[in-house]
């Protein structure tokens, strides 16, 4: 078979009409407008050997890091182990968030080569937090690579791009949620009907629409997704948004027509993903990839520009109120060099249980001691000339009475100047406080253990307000229905609901006389301007019980900051 040089991970006997090939054998094309012409209308689609050698030329030409793995640092990597015969036993990296590699026609080995793989690439991309869609990706791209080494590399040029304004693979879950959000968002303006359908019968929207990039790369048979993947690599990232929303148009009228005009009833949200998953990996009986591709790329008036500019508000949105991680994550232990951490507060052990909670894309940063009264004195003053350009910040108190305790500060401590010599807070949801001694533990913010505090129900002085922080978002945001603050759900768009009260986003704070952390109803740290005399007390912010003696004086207070060791 001519294609034996690209499809050694296949199983032919699975491809059906693809493993027969037929049309042009070459492409002589160096235009990109030509190149998007030609992918959309499947120039290559029939042949599986061109397919593979398209892939490489594109792929070749994304803009990457200069610093970029290749196949030969995998054959290093790899050694001997690349002769042996790899395991799908090997687990993959928590980043995945569970997504199982998909078969895609591949054989059963072919399957193991992706785990090796994907755990390789895990080893290369320390800064990848949340990829979901990677297993995905990496089978599609066994498909087509002559070995392991060669679809190593073709991923990592993937996860590499830097080209401004062009992205492949979502890395992070800021980036993978606000993505989610964007969807709902795009899904409410370019198919209202199908979006109020899922409004209508999920209990959670949100839930059903985190599946949205799975439905394209993950549950599409393999003869739809490898025809996405033919634009996708050449129109990058709002390929996928394109194919979801037409994924949802249908899925709807398959609804209409099995329903024949009976109400929907609400029902669990994982029932409603279970359904539309359903459908999706059912979808070749209704709809070819032809027809799914003229659907998608149907819709008018959707622009690159438009998903990237909600992209970033949805972004600014989420970390404005504190969720750029997911709870449940990796345990990132911190590789502190004993020759140059020296702290007189923690011990090395305790600083790495710190790190433990610090969102994750900083857990991979080194601690830089940058203030400290021992070397630098008693005064704020000093304290705020010392910490001011570092952004995030960790505080360390030890009390003459020995207890221990401090915060994780997540805003430049020169934002204070903004309210001139007035105080007022400032800083985002994802400060939070703690103690070690006597006895460790963690406060959050509020909201992130009772969401039920914030409401998704705005007054019309609300929504004044924040029509003129953001422009056009009545045309960009998601009509919700009301609901009860028990059944809230974080739907999308963090600016679609607001706190009850700003007693519960008062996270830091200082002036010439005093620093602050925490406010509402008291305040969790208070200290005074010659960092001797301080008090503590339960505040709304962070709902803690007083971290020490209500008044305590400061032995010693220690300021760091994050070094990123991987850009020096």
């Amino acid at each position: 078979m001519a294609e034996e040089d690209y499809g050694s991970f296949v199983d032919w006997n699975q491809m059906g009409d693809l493993a027969k090939s037929s049309g042009p054998t070459k492409v002589d094309c160096k235009d990109l407008k030509e190149f998007k012409q030609m992918a959309r209308q499947g120039y290559w689609a029939k042949n599986h050997k061109l397919r593979a050698q398209v892939y490489q030329q594109l792929i070749k030409a994304i803009p990457c890091r200069t610093v970029t793995p290749d196949a030969e640092v995998y054959r290093d990597i790899m050694g001997n182990a690349a002769s042996k015969k790899p395991s799908s036993n090997i687990p993959l990296p928590d980043f995945v968030d569970d997504n199982p590699v998909p078969r895609y026609c591949l054989k059963a080995e072919a399957v193991a080569s992706a785990h090796q793989i994907i755990n390789c690439l895990a080893g290369q991309f320390p800064d990848v937090s949340h990829c979901p869609s990677l297993p995905a990706i990496t089978s599609l791209l066994l498909h087509f690579s002559k070995d392991e080494a060669q679809c190593f590399e073709h991923v990592s040029r993937m996860l590499a791009c830097n080209e401004p304004g062009k992205r492949m693979l979502d890395q992070t879950f800021l980036a993978f949620e606000s993505g989610c959000m964007t969807f709902g968002d795009l899904a409410n303006k370019y198919c209202a009907a199908a979006h109020k359908l899922i409004v209508a019968t999920a209990q959670d929207v949100l839930e059903v629409y985190s599946d949205w990039q799975r439905w394209v790369l993950g549950d599409l048979p393999f003869s739809h997704v490898v025809r996405v993947l033919d634009v996708y690599l050449v129109e990058g990232y709002k390929i996928l948004f394109r194919v979801a929303i037409a994924l949802l148009k249908f899925y709807r009228k398959s609804k209409a027509a099995a329903q024949g005009g009976q109400p929907n009833q609400q029902q669990d949200s994982s029932k409603v993903k279970a359904d539309i998953q359903a459908f999706v990996k059912g979808i070749a009986s209704t709809v070819t990839p032809e027809k799914l591709l003229e659907k998608a790329f149907s819709i008018r008036l959707f622009s690159r520009k438009e998903i990237t500019l909600l992209q970033l508000t949805n972004e600014k949105s989420l970390q404005q109120k504190g969720i750029t991680v997911k709870q449940k994550r990796r345990n990132v232990q911190l590789a502190l060099n004993p020759d140059t951490f020296s702290s007189e507060i923690v011990s090395a052990k305790e600083m790495r249980d710190i790190w433990s909670w610090i969102p994750e894309r900083f857990a991979l940063c080194q601690p830089q001691l940058l203030f400290t009264t021992s070397t630098h004195g008693c005064s704020l003053n000093r304290f705020y000339s010392h910490c001011e350009g570092y952004e995030p910040t960790l505080l360390l108190i030890r009390t003459t009475d020995g207890d221990v305790c401090g915060a994780f500060l997540s805003t430049d401590w020169e934002e204070r100047k903004r309210g001139g010599n007035k105080l007022s807070f400032f800083g985002t949801g994802e400060c939070f406080l703690f103690r070690l001694k006597p006895e460790m533990e963690r406060y959050e913010w509020v909201v992130i253990r009772h969401p039920e505090l914030a409401s998704s129900i705005k007054t019309q002085e609300q929504e004044d307000g924040a029509a003129s922080e953001l422009p056009n978002s009545e045309n960009n945001g998601l009509a919700q229905p009301e609901k009860p603050l028990g059944d809230l759900s974080p739907f999308l768009s963090a600016r679609h609901f607001n706190l009850t009260s700003k007693n519960t986003s008062m996270f830091m704070a200082g002036n010439f006389d005093s620093l602050i952390i925490g406010g509402g109803e008291g305040n969790a740290l208070y200290i005074d301007s010659e960092l001797n005399h301080g008090r503590a007390g339960r505040c709304a912010t962070f709902d803690n019980p007083p971290l020490c003696a209500e008044n305590f004086q400061v032995a010693l207070l220690e300021s760091w900051g994050f070094e990123d060791v991987m850009n020096k």
